[in-house]
């Protein structure tokens, strides 16, 4: 069995999928391939890619229903999926991360900078050694294990929210302003702007019920993690 991260890319289109084989396998990476939503979601299951590059346009369901079906499974939901797609409107781009996709990249793309951004996800989902919990109130975040916990249930989050759930929660008190949280969480300039952390910090309140009132808004800056 390869050691190496595999990479799952569902799109239609033979010549991208051929173009993200080739410079996939040439970066170091193994991959699947599959041409509609239904073989997508299959193969997504039996294989465990360690990500997911998803076009927006399938012949049989829309990427985003993928995207929806992907987060709501057990087996699926802490995959990191990229949308890849020809729409560059700024509603597809808050319904693709409002969905859970981590990264959005628009059709023509740069291979380099779409593999850059496949490393740096992949960077992110990487359990980190020695590092240890932080708790918050009733929050409980394992950055070990990558998981976050509430009166000791735990939280089903994406990568991006966990990360910055996580990030917030080790900075309590601390404004942390939205472009940080861009630079930090994103590691490159996301042109989604700054609605981005609004769309993860909403999903994140979400998540959190009753304890939502632990992550402050300070209007016109960024978020905080309140001192409990």
């Amino acid at each position: 069995m390869s050691d190496k991260p595999l990479v799952l890319c569902i799109d239609d289109e033979q010549n991208i999928l051929d173009l993200l084989t080739f410079n996939l396998n040439a970066a170091g990476f193994d991959t699947a391939t599959a041409t509609d939503g239904a073989s997508g979601l299959a193969s997504a299951a039996n294989s465990g890619p360690s990500l997911i590059l998803l076009d927006l346009m399938l012949p049989d369901m829309e990427g985003t229903e993928v995207c929806k079906k992907l987060k709501a499974s057990s087996l699926t939901a802490s995959i990191p999926i990229i949308m890849l797609t020809a729409k560059d409107s700024e509603v597809d781009k808050i319904l693709g991360l409002e969905l859970g996709a981590d990264d959005y990249i628009t059709k023509p793309f740069s291979v380099k900078e779409l593999i850059a951004r496949i490393k740096a996800l992949l960077r992110r989902a990487a359990p980190p050694a020695n590092d240890g919990s932080v708790k918050i109130g009733p929050l409980t975040i394992d950055s070990a294990n990558y998981e976050a916990f509430r009166n000791g249930e735990k939280l089903h989050l994406t990568l991006k929210e966990f990360e910055l759930l996580k990030l917030l929660a080790q900075n309590p008190g601390k404004v942390l302003t939205r472009d940080f949280l861009l630079d930090r969480i994103w590691g490159y300039e996301f042109y989604g702007e700054t609605r981005t952390v609004d769309v993860h910090i909403r999903h994140i309140r979400q998540k959190l019920g009753e304890d939502a009132y632990l992550v402050e808004t300070i209007r016109g800056v960024g978020y905080k993690m309140i001192r409990v």
